[in-house]
This record gives C-alpha cells, structure tokens and sequence, in this order.
C-alpha cells in the first residue's frame, strides 16, 4: 500500500488507537517493580508514541503532499527527473493518461476541461519528469478548434507532488469556475514540481555539471508544451506560478526570461536561493550564477526585465512579510517591471493560504496573458 494510502492511514490510526486502549488495560498489571514489567511498560509507551507520530504524519502528508510515494520520503526515488541522452519515440512529451476534472458534471472533456498525465523529456537538457496537463473545456469545443490558448506553469513548493497541484490546490477547478464567471479567460495549466532531479532542490538553477534546470523550464519545457498542445505563440503566451520554492523559481523565471515568461507570481516566496543539505553545492564557486540567482542581486545590477510579477504574503503567520514589502519597493523603483501583491492579514505557510491566493492569482495572470 503507498504512502498516500487512505488504508495505511486507517491502519496506522486504529494502531494508534489499539495501542492506547491496551496501554490503559495493562498499564495496572505492569505496576510492579521488575525489569520484565519496566520494559513491558517502556515497550507500550514507545509503540504507541511511535503509532501516534505516523498517524499523525501521514495524516500532514496527505494534507499538504510532502512525499509522493514510501521511496520519496525515504530519498530512494529513482523513476523521475532521471537524465537521458536521447528523445523517446514520439516527441519530447508523451501523454501516459487521462482523467476528468474532479467534480465536473460530466465526463466529455468537452464540458469539464481534461486532465492528462504527461511524460516530458528536455530536448538540450535531456532532463525527464512527470507533470499534468490541464485542458479547459474550450480546447475541445469545435467553435475554438483554430485557438490557441494562453499557457501557465505551476509549480509546488519543495519536496511537494505534482498530484497536489489538482487534488489539494484545486487548480482545475478554480480556473473553470472562475472562466465560468467571467472573471479570467480559457487557460492551459502545466502543474509539476520544480524537483526535477529530486531527492535534490536545485532552486532552477543551471548547477554546473549536473542538472540545467533554469534551462529545462525556460526552453525546454515551453517547447514541448507547445509542440504538442494549442499554445499561443506570441511572447505573451506564457506565465508561470509557484509557491515557496516554486514561487522563488517562478519570480526568477520571469525575471530572467521575461521573452518566455510574460508574467510570474510568487506565493510565500523567497528571493535568494538557500544552500543547505537538500540543495547541495548549487553554484560551485561560479559568483556570477550565485548572483544571478540572488533576486535582490538581479534587481540592483541588471536591466530591469519587462515582466510582471506578482508576490503574496501575510502580516501574521508568514515569514516574508517584511523581504516581501521590501521587494516591491525594489521592484517599483526599476520603472519597467510591473508588481503587484496580495497581503493578507494572515496565513501561514501552508495549502489552505495559498487556496485563499490562487483564485485572485490565476485572475491576474489571465489579465497579462494572450493566447494569439
């Protein structure tokens, strides 16, 4: 049974409780003194600690999809990110199944948009990974069969699961209600992680000698996308979105590819790429790649990119507050890249913030996107 295993939930929380229930039943009888009943005591109190800490867990990781799989948590993953050097039959993207929009009234894509599970494949990076593809219900209509439509990568956070982006972020969803208001245009979504060569964070950093992930998303990914599905060929055609980490590389992407990425929205995001044990050595002693991917850096020494960003926090409960205000004045002050925000007045780090900024966000990234 996998990790996000309603059963290995159920099992691992009747353990929890099983183990409770018999630690009070027994807990009289192993009263006395002697080391068979000491350890007998010791023994029901570490199970049912070690039974509570994995219910409770593995609840968290179905709420906010930290791991994906048991190989994910334990950092054993190996069917995802891996590098080839060749294209597979049939082009860099493969479509490997399909589903119907969670919750739609009806089956036809042709009225509750499609979701498909699609295997990329980098043409200069020959960096490989999973994502899904969500396609409005216009895609299908025959009155649009000549359209193209405007496209928006998404990106979780680290470590995170592309499954996330549909099941808990609702991102289908919230954009077919909201086209279904009047509130935003038709929109292909590309939801994945920005984990391309996980169990390592590479921040969408070029890392010298190993995986060019800023390249991947800024040419490669674009490219096949648009090989494969109806996407606007204008340099206005394309926007990407991402929380934490995914909004640090989203606010890059569209920084340093304002050509590719006509607007960026960062939810929670930071402005620096951080170096730590899931990072590893990103920039191996090249400075101008360290600075480059320093927002703070970009904005003071390079050409104002013509890009819109757009960046979220909380005034209680996130902490970016202050980095966040103190990037808009910085963003403002270049005079040619557009900013904009969405401050609550809280939320913490977590799904349920980020559903509260995603109707709002995927409105704004509607309003600077054009499909022709």
């Amino acid at each position: 049974m996998g990790l996000t295993s309603d059963k290995v939930l159920a099992l691992t929380v009747l353990a929890a409780v099983g183990l409770f229930v018999g630690t009070v039943w027994l807990w009289p009888r192993l009263a006395r003194q002697g080391p068979r009943v000491v350890a007998g005591r010791v023994g029901l109190l570490l199970a049912t600690q070690l039974a509570l800490f994995a219910a409770v867990g593995l609840l968290a990781n179905q709420a906010f999809g930290f791991y994906a799989s048991w190989a994910d948590l334990f950092g054993q993953e190996k069917d995802q990110g891996v590098v080839v050097d060749h294209v597979p039959a049939g082009g860099p993207l493969r479509v490997t199944g399909t589903q119907r929009m969670p919750g739609a009234a009806s089956d036809g894509p042709q009225r509750g948009g499609q979701i498909q599970k699609v295997d990329i494949v980098g043409r200069t990076t020959h960096i490989a990974t999973p994502a899904y593809i969500y396609l409005p219900p216009e895609y299908f209509q025959p009155e649009y069969r000549t359209r193209t439509f405007p496209a928006a990568v998404v990106l979780t956070g680290y470590p995170g699961t592309a499954r996330a982006l549909v099941d808990k972020l609702d991102y289908p969803r919230t954009a077919a209600r909201l086209v279904a208001q009047g509130r935003m245009e038709p929109m292909i979504l590309v939801m994945m992680r920005p984990t391309v060569a996980p169990p390592r964070d590479t921040e969408c950093v070029d890392i010298p000698g190993g995986p060019r992930t800023e390249t991947f998303f800024a040419a490669d990914l674009p490219e096949a996308v648009s090989g494969h599905y109806r996407v606007g060929g204008s340099p206005g055609s394309w926007g990407i979105i991402g929380d934490s980490t995914g909004g640090y590389c989203a606010l890059k992407l569209a920084m340093h590819h304002p050509r590719v990425y006509a607007a960026g929205a960062g939810l929670s995001a930071y402005y620096k790429a951080p170096i730590d044990a899931t990072t590893g050595d990103l920039f191996h002693g090249d400075e101008e790649l360290r600075n480059r991917a320093n927002l703070w850096w970009y904005l003071e020494h390079m050409p104002a990119p013509d890009t819109s960003l757009l960046v979220s926090s909380s005034k209680v409960g996130e902490s970016n507050y202050k980095d966040t205000l103190k990037f808009i004045d910085r963003v403002k002050a270049t005079g040619l890249t557009r900013i904009s925000s969405i401050i609550l007045e809280s939320g913490g780090h977590n799904f349920n913030t980020w559903r509260r900024e995603i109707p709002g966000t995927l409105e704004w990234m509607s309003g600077r996107l054009g499909g022709r």
